[in-house]
């Protein structure tokens, strides 16, 4: 999977305007991936647990969207004799919404899936060309709330896990070519023209899982001892993951050349997954078991992180027992008064996450009409509702006033929105470039505009936004708030209030791209990073000069210290990539890059050989600083934007396990974009994007 790492925005400002620079790094070979058991009880029952959700308009084929759900948590590869896989007697369930003003799903997709023992005289997952256990599927479709549905595949194919060389491509095993070939053998059409792939794969999401529920405390830059790390780097999980022409998801069959504009509101759809099994087992005592009754919902998932880390542990089995259209307002006060929201706030209990000391909320932001506090408990907003210049504006009461604007909840203009309705293209909800100072209301640039008031937890696309190319420079992994950046500060966009495409529209929040650090996202959107960007500044701006503060560029340069997946991204269909085998491919904390013909590994590199890079912009000096495990070979290159190599700071000297720092003078570069790449012996093991301004 492509990785796009460290990216630190640095912002310098003249009036409004400000100039960022984005951090977007290469590969990096060393990582893993999800945040997933996320509610007591569906812990408990890993086939039918939802991993994550992605929705994005296909890079390579845009007159699709690519929508990839994943189940089963943190599978090992070498997890033998059982290997994991989906569930048969589960619903799995893509359901999705095109239309506020029709009840329930427009779309329904539910897979059901059947096991074969093909060899019931062995141990062994493969021997002789047989599976234990061979698993097919059904594809079923329905497009009127799930009262009727029809079949649109039959005898599906999954591919077995990948065990192992042996178990693959020997006349012991399969006598496959390679893994590919089963893989790609797996991806099929559907009757009905949608492309479909089910199976195992590597999981695609990234997070310092560790950390996070270590009270938050991430561990980026290393603390001395322990650098970053991917929680589950190296694991796989299932993933149902299918193609479909957007004139089939959009709600008048309208092709996507047809939308009015960029932000075609008729072209926003909500995607949510699910998972469901029989009310009842019954475990017969002869180690059989039958299942019976209606079908439950066990799982589900929209919006990344929802019940993870915004839910709290009381309220999650509850959470995933519901539908999207029957959250209600039950859980509203948990995205209007975050949890996480106290630990950003040095009134209540800032100082008690110091790795998210960085991330502060706006309890004083500057207003032509009055400061803001939009610390937990506060009114934010509501301050101003009913004021005459919310008129024509979302804030409006005549239009979503009473809905955005609540005593005591401040999050509800900013976070409730980005995940129950998504986000309008109407004032406040427009860049700050053009606004006049200190009034958020008045008209700026547009930017996204995911709006569905269908009002419950989804993930919200617009499927009219253009792609991004993943190989543009522009290309980051920070998703609308790295557009939201260039929008406020590239001369290419912040000359006027047109609507452009800037890059990154189409990330999330408006979707979820596989490269997308939701994780960063969330936190910094938690840290009041979206209400900035639409005009309402830090504390310490007091509405004269830049509103770049030391505030904003806290949150700004935000980072979990993982940033990237840990392998590549796929270039077609279904993008996610190969899984990790259990034999030899990344064991023993190492990432193999490569195998030679017996299939073993080689060409490993070392996930604990971790860089920063700062500052970013740079002006006079960069400065590497690199965490070691040690003892390795060290070498450290930067190159220019067209791969010349212009420096080695550090070639091939040995290190010792420790945190170092090497610097180099910009004095011999022109301000330009260059990419600093550390390496474990010959193997390129992280590479960051550095941005030189004199």
């Amino acid at each position: 999977m492509k990785s796009f790492t460290k990216k630190t925005i640095a912002l310098i400002s003249a009036g409004v305007a400000i100039a960022a620079f984005s951090f977007v790094g290469l590969q990096r070979q060393t990582l893993e991936a999800s945040s997933h058991r996320e509610a007591p009880l569906i812990s408990n029952d890993p086939l039918a647990d939802n991993t994550d959700l992605y929705a994005f308009r296909s890079p390579d084929d845009t007159n699709t969207v690519t929508i990839l759900a994943a189940y089963v948590p943190a599978e090992l590869p070498q997890g033998g004799p059982n290997y994991s896989s989906f569930g048969d007697n589960v619903h799995y369930e893509i359901h999705i919404k095109n239309d506020a003003s029709t009840m329930g799903d427009d779309i329904t997709y539910r897979f059901t899936f059947s096991k074969t023992n093909e060899d019931p005289t062995t141990f062994f997952n493969i021997r002789l060309g047989q599976q234990n256990l061979k698993t097919t599927y059904v594809a079923e479709k329905s497009t009127d709330n799930g009262t009727t549905w029809s079949t649109i595949v039959t005898g599906g194919i999954v591919p077995p896990p990948n065990i192992g060389p042996r178990s693959i491509t020997t006349a012991v095993g399969l006598n496959a070519p390679d893994y590919e070939s089963l893989f790609t053998a797996a991806v099929t059409t559907a009757s009905t023209g949608e492309t479909v792939y089910c199976g195992p794969s590597d999981d695609p999401f990234f997070v310092d899982l560790g950390g996070i529920f270590d009270l938050g405390q991430t561990r980026a830059g290393g603390n001395g001892v322990d650098a970053p790390k991917d929680g589950l780097k190296c694991k796989n999980v299932h993933v149902i993951a299918m193609k479909i022409p957007i004139s089939d998801l959009q709600k008048d069959g309208k092709t996507v050349s047809q939308a009015a504009n960029i932000l075609d509101g008729d072209f926003v759809i909500g995607v949510w997954a699910s998972a469901s099994r029989p009310a009842v087992r019954t475990l017969n005592g002869d180690g059989t078991e039958t299942h019976s009754g209606s079908w439950v919902q066990v799982s589900r998932l929209g919006m990344p992180l929802t019940n993870e880390a915004v839910i709290p542990i009381g309220d999650k089995d509850y959470w995933n027992s519901l539908t999207p259209y029957q959250d209600g307002n039950h859980f509203d006060n948990y995205f209007c008064n975050p949890e996480l929201g106290l630990y950003m706030d040095d009134s209540l209990f800032g100082g008690a996450v110091p790795a998210l000391s960085a991330l502060r909320i706006q309890r004083n932001a500057y207003t032509i009409l009055g400061n803001v506090d939009f610390g937990n408990g506060h009114d934010g907003l509501n301050v101003i509702k009913g004021h005459p210049a919310t008129t024509g504006t979302a804030l409006d009461t005549n239009i979503f006033g009473n809905y955005l604007l609540r005593a005591g909840q401040p999050r509800s203009v900013d976070l409730l929105p980005i995940f129950y309705t998504g986000v309008p293209n109407l004032s406040p909800y427009q860049l700050a470039t053009g606004k006049a100072v200190g009034n958020p209301l008045s008209a700026g640039k547009p930017f996204i505009n995911n709006f569905l008031p269908t009002f419950g937890d989804m993930l919200r696309l617009n499927m009219a936004v253009p792609v991004t190319p993943r190989t543009s420079p522009d290309f980051s992994s920070e998703g609308t708030f790295a557009a939201a950046v260039l929008g406020l500060t590239d001369a290419r966009f912040n000359t006027n209030t047109n609507l452009d495409f800037i890059p990154n529209m189409d990330g999330f929040p408006n979707g979820r791209r596989l490269e997308d650090d939701v994780t960063r996202i969330e936190l910094q959107a938690v840290g009041g990073v979206a209400l900035a960007a639409v005009g309402l500044w830090y504390d310490d701006y007091q509405g004269a000069g830049s509103p770049v503060t030391a505030d904003l560029l806290g949150v700004l340069t935000y980072t979990t210290g993982v940033e990237s997946n840990d392998t590549t991204f796929r270039s077609a269909f279904p993008y996610v990539q190969l899984p990790w085998s259990g034999y030899g491919l990344c064991t023993g904390g190492y990432v193999v890059t490569a195998i030679n013909q017996d299939g073993l590994g080689v060409n490993v590199g070392s996930p604990d050989l971790f860089m920063s890079v700062f500052p970013n912009p740079a002006t006079d000096k960069i400065s590497i600083k690199y965490h070691v495990a040690g003892p390795l070979k060290v070498t450290l290159k930067i190159y220019d934007s067209l791969g010349k190599l212009v420096a080695v700071p550090v070639k091939g000297e040995m290190r010792s396990a420790g945190t170092y720092t090497s610097d180099y003078s910009t004095d011999r570069l022109s301000n330009a974009v260059y990419f600093a790449t550390i390496s474990a012996g010959e193997n390129v093991v992280q590479s960051l994007r550095i941005n030189v301004v004199k």
